[in-house]
Formats: C-alpha cells, sequence, structure tokens
C-alpha cells in the first residue's frame, strides 16, 4: 500500500506497555499492528460480543445485529476509508474490532445499572471498561496481565472520540501505568475508527429497526436526504421488491457516508507530514463534511425518537437495568455467588472490591447474566427471552 505519511507506522517501533519496543518482534510475518488485530480477535472478550446487546436486547431473530456483527461491519468500513486514505489499515481494523469491548450485557441499559451500582466506587464507562478489559481484565499470557497491545492501540482505544480531559477513575489508573497522552487528538486510524462506528449503526440500525416494525418507510422518508435516496433506488429498479430497495438505499447512504468522510478528509490532512502533526493540530481531522454531518445529527434525532426511546425499547430497557442491578447486589452481598477464579480476585475493601464486580458483570453476555439471575433469585427475569 501507498502509506501517507500522516499515517501511524507499525515499523516505528511502537511501544507495548510490558517489554518495550514491539517493533522487532516476530511470530510469523506479521506488523506490530496484525499482532493488535489478532489478539483481539482471538479473545474470550470478543467472543463473547456475539450475545451482546447492540440495538435490540437479546433478539430471538437470527439476522439481527449483535455488538459482534456490529464490530465488524465497523471494520470492514474502517478498513475502506483507511485504505483510500494511505493510513495503516491494520490498526484502524484493530480498533474497529475492540471500540465495544467494554459493553456489559444489555448495551446501555446495562451500563445505566452499573452505573448507578458504582455511584459510590467512582462510575462505569463502557470505552474506559474497554481499555480495563484489554490491558489488565483479558490475561492470556504468562508473563504479564491484559493483552499488551500497542500503544498507539491503547491510545487511540481511550480517546477515539478525541481528548479525554477528566478521566474517570479507570481510565485516569490506566493512563498512570501506561500514560496515553490523554489531553491530545489521537491518530487518523483512531478517527476513522469513530466514524466508521457512526456510519455503521446510523445505517445498520435502521435495517433492523424496519426489520422489527419499530420504523416505516414513510417515516424514513421525512428526511429529505433519505427520500432523495429512495427516488433515486427506485428510479433505478422499478420493478424490485420494497425489501430490496430498503437495502439499497441503506447500501447508498453509506457509500455517500464514506465517500464524504474520504473526501473531506483528504482536504484536511493536506500539507500534513507526520503522526505528530495529526496530534499537535487540535481539532478533528478524519470526519464528515459540515453538510453531512448536520444530515447525520439529524438522522441521529430520528433514531432516538422513533427507535431507541420507542416505548417497547423503553420497557426492555428498564427489565434489562433491574437484571444488572440485582447481579450487582447479589454478588456485593455474597461473592460465593461468584465463580472461584473470580472470587480469589475479590479485594477485601471498597472502592476495589466493587470494581472487580463490576468487570465480572461487564464481561457477562446477555443470556449468560439472564441465566445468572435465574440460577441466583430462582425466576428468569421476566419480558426478555426464555433461558
Amino acid at each position: 500500500m501507498n502509506r501517507a505519511p500522516y499515517a501511524a507506522n507499525p515499523e516505528a517501533a511502537p511501544l507495548r506497555e510490558f517489554g518495550g519496543p514491539a517493533g522487532g518482534e516476530r511470530r510469523g510475518p506479521r506488523t506490530a499492528f496484525q499482532r493488535d488485530r489478532d489478539r483481539i480477535i482471538h479473545s474470550m472478550s470478543f467472543r463473547r460480543l456475539k450475545s451482546k446487546t447492540q440495538v435490540f436486547i437479546a433478539p430471538e431473530g437470527d439476522h439481527y445485529r449483535t455488538r459482534l456483527t456490529h464490530s465488524l461491519e465497523v471494520a470492514q468500513i474502517g478498513r475502506v476509508i483507511a485504505r483510500a486514505l494511505g493510513l495503516d489499515e491494520d490498526l484502524t481494523e484493530a480498533l474497529c474490532l475492540a471500540h465495544d469491548l467494554g459493553h456489559p450485557p444489555f448495551g446501555h441499559a446495562g451500563e445505566a445499572a452499573l452505573s448507578d451500582a458504582m455511584e459510590r466506587h467512582g462510575g462505569f464507562c463502557h470505552n474506559a471498561q474497554a481499555l480495563r478489559t484489554v490491558m489488565r481484565i483479558e490475561c492470556p499470557y504468562p508473563a504479564h496481565d491484559g493483552l499488551n497491545l500497542t500503544w498507539d492501540l491503547l491510545e487511540g482505544l481511550a480517546k477515539h472520540n478525541g481528548p479525554v480531559n477528566a478521566p474517570g477513575w479507570a481510565l485516569a489508573e490506566l493512563d498512570d501505568a501506561f500514560p496515553l497522552q490523554l489531553g491530545t487528538w489521537p491518530s487518523l486510524e483512531a478517527q476513522v475508527a469513530a466514524v466508521a462506528d457512526d456510519i455503521a449503526y446510523d445505517n445498520h440500525d435502521i435495517d433492523d429497526g424496519l426489520r422489527a416494525g419499530f420504523l416505516q418507510l414513510d417515516d424514513l422518508l421525512s428526511l429529505d436526504f433519505l427520500a432523495d435516496q429512495w427516488r433515486m433506488v427506485e428510479k433505478r429498479y422499478p420493478h424490485a421488491p420494497r425489501e430490496r430497495l430498503l437495502r439499497e438505499m441503506i447500501r447508498d447512504q453509506i457509500g455517500l457516508m464514506v465517500n464524504d468522510v474520504i473526501e473531506h478528509t483528504r482536504e484536511t490532512v493536506k500539507g500534513l507530514r507526520s503522526v505528530a502533526e495529526v496530534r499537535e493540530a487540535g481539532r478533528q481531522l478524519a470526519g464528515f463534511s459540515p453538510a453531512m454531518a448536520a444530515q447525520e445529527r439529524r438522522l441521529k434525532t430520528f433514531m432516538y425518537e422513533r427507535l431507541y426511546y420507542h416505548p417497547e425499547q423503553i420497557a426492555a430497557a428498564e427489565r434489562a437495568r433491574d437484571v444488572v442491578a440485582r447481579l450487582y447486589a447479589a454478588y456485593a452481598q455474597d461473592q460465593t455467588l461468584m465463580p472461584d477464579d473470580w472470587q480469589a480476585r475479590l479485594p477485601d475493601s471498597d472502592p476495589q472490591r466493587g470494581r472487580v464486580i463490576a468487570d465480572f458483570i461487564a464481561g457477562m453476555s446477555d443470556r449468560f447474566a439472564m441465566q445468572a439471575v435465574r440460577e441466583i433469585y430462582g425466576t428468569a427475569p421476566a419480558g426478555l427471552i426464555n433461558v
């Protein structure tokens, strides 16, 4: 590939927390960033994403997205953008695949429950939990804790949404151990991963919402830019079934967003000669043009009103929050309810004790959490799914 001068370079001796520079490592013909990606893919935390909520809590249908399928779709979009801009595709892909590793069961509903339970112990943030997962919880190696990923990967994961000027306890603790320059903008690869996440869930959540019947085509066409796409799709395929036309419209919208990011970012990075200049720019460089950003904000507003805050979604979220809250209360009261290896990790006092309990719950899949509630309390959680 033609590497841009402002791209992250895996041969520039990127650091790992344990073992120093990673550039000279070799186990097969892989770069340091390819090894990061592979460590993430082979982790148990990544595999558990297959049973964690994306939009719909513990969906019974096979075709709804989960955190795993969402992460794969984000990675595909991220690689396309990175390749077009001459960035490191492997680092971009690794960031996309890892960005949701800190999500607890039931997505944002589970996160809200853990935030409430952890209020006296410093709170809970899924983004910081992703760092905690790859740096301290996922421990497959004999010589050290964590996956020992490169500094570039960890830095991008910590601040793919921009600088973090007031980190919570989890991120602050990790930054003290392995400083990540939290106050600066991250690499372009991390910025691309963030916008790829937006593109994926903006459009794929439409697909899932239509399939579930929570969204209707007529409602979507109240957004003029989607109405324009629909008219063009109908014109190209006048005799195609509506279901196929809907999927074509979503593909078109993804293509428009991807092309917009590529064209806009090419303009913002003109003249940059290094990754250091990207971090010193003091602003986001990879992202939507102002016009597309305005459309994307309108789409997000629509999705919150019509899908994420749909009455049935809110009711399911409340039931899911109750599952997580009951689990935390049970484990805090009786540690013997936890597996032996997790009991062995428990510190004697809070806040550290509560944080390890939260680590255990955050790693659960939706189904595992519901099964755990049934085993502890004797009845399955109502209104979700049968386990």
